[in-house]
């Protein structure tokens, strides 16, 4: 399998994840079995859906789009983020989104961080608030320009890419684990390994940014990939949305993430399985599944999703993401 492949399986995988959750985001978990049972493939959103309500099957949300937007800022920064350019494109963005009368728009750290922007602040404060995961649904581009076997550059382009909405020692944790995971993918090794790498940079990390108070992110994905891996099937959908957690705070969903990566890296479920289940939890479950298919993605190549569904989510959002990806991949090599 190529590094092609494999960052192709992390994009799309995001963007699979993302379009399995978009129907079921901010409904609880019990109002999703209600409504949908457990979700098995691209469901359109219903009408009161709070933020994407009548979206048809397939549609991509905040996660990818944003996900885009890094990786577009990446490779003509040459592998570089601007800060304020960031957080020019994340305005620019809300702002077409407004237009198209949807409610997909930025989340609670991010607005509040552009408020700031905007009312004169400099990128190093307006993020200092920033502890939910919109950095880490966003940074997998970073994963796949910027090898893991470079910490340096690493971790400094990781921080870039937080700074502006989550230069938080939470935040920049979240998204650097997320980013670990996926660059070691890219790198070929297995999701275990992957893991491992998260986890350890998760606390390497944390040394970054604003500290805030909160369980730090690397204790916790280190107990909830172990908690996963020793749940009872039938009890693990209550360990994840019970105990770690589905909001959007990067303790919960982040960790969230992990622990259902934990279960498919012990070959408990496959990695579609793991999607849908992200996506049935209740809270924040498109950024839970689309940080999820992008780790998972990252492991194993675009084979583990199926054909059809990536071709239907390519269809509805005029989605290629080939070129990106290919561009991404040369800044890893330069």
């Amino acid at each position: 399998m190529t590094p092609t492949d494999r960052a192709l399986g992390a994009f799309y995988g995001l963007a699979l994840g993302d379009a399995l959750g978009m129907p079921t985001q901010s409904f609880s978990r019990g109002e999703i079995l209600t409504r949908f049972g457990h979700i098995t493939t691209l469901e359109n959103a219903p009408a009161d859906q709070p933020i994407a309500p009548g979206m048809v099957a397939g549609s991509i949300t905040d996660d990818t789009e944003q996900a885009i937007l890094v990786g577009h800022l990446l490779v003509e920064g040459n592998a570089s983020i601007d800060p304020n350019q960031l957080a020019r494109r994340l305005i620019t963005w809300e702002s077409g989104m407004q237009a198209k009368g949807s409610q997909d728009l930025l989340g609670p750290s991010t607005k509040r961080a552009i408020d700031m922007i905007l009312a004169g602040h400099s990128p190093e404060q307006s993020g200092r608030y920033g502890t939910t995961n919109g950095a880490a649904m966003r940074i997998t581009p970073v994963g796949i320009a910027i090898d893991i076997a470079q910490p340096e550059r690493f971790i400094n382009t990781v921080v870039q890419a937080c700074q502006v909405t989550h230069n938080t020692s939470l935040g920049i944790a979240s998204a650097a684990a997320v980013a670990a995971v996926v660059s070691s993918g890219i790198n070929g090794k297995k999701l275990e390994h992957a893991l491992n790498a998260g986890t350890e940079m998760a606390f390497i990390a944390e040394h970054h940014g604003h500290w805030v108070a909160g369980g730090r992110m690397g204790p916790r994905i280190r107990w909830a990939r172990q908690a996963s891996s020793e749940c009872n099937p039938d009890n693990l959908g209550d360990l994840l949305y019970d105990v770690i957690g589905t909001s959007v705070a990067s303790q919960e969903s982040v960790v969230t993430a992990f622990a259902l990566a934990q279960r498919v890296a012990s070959a408990e479920l496959s990695s579609f399985d793991a999607l849908c289940m992200a996506a049935s939890l209740g809270g924040d479950t498109d950024t839970i599944a689309a940080i999820l298919g992008a780790m998972l993605g990252a492991c194993g190549g675009l084979e583990l999703w199926p054909a059809a569904l990536i071709e239907q989510i390519i269809e509805v959002n005029s989605l290629q993401l080939e070129p990106l990806v290919r561009d991404l991949l040369t800044l890893r090599h330069t």
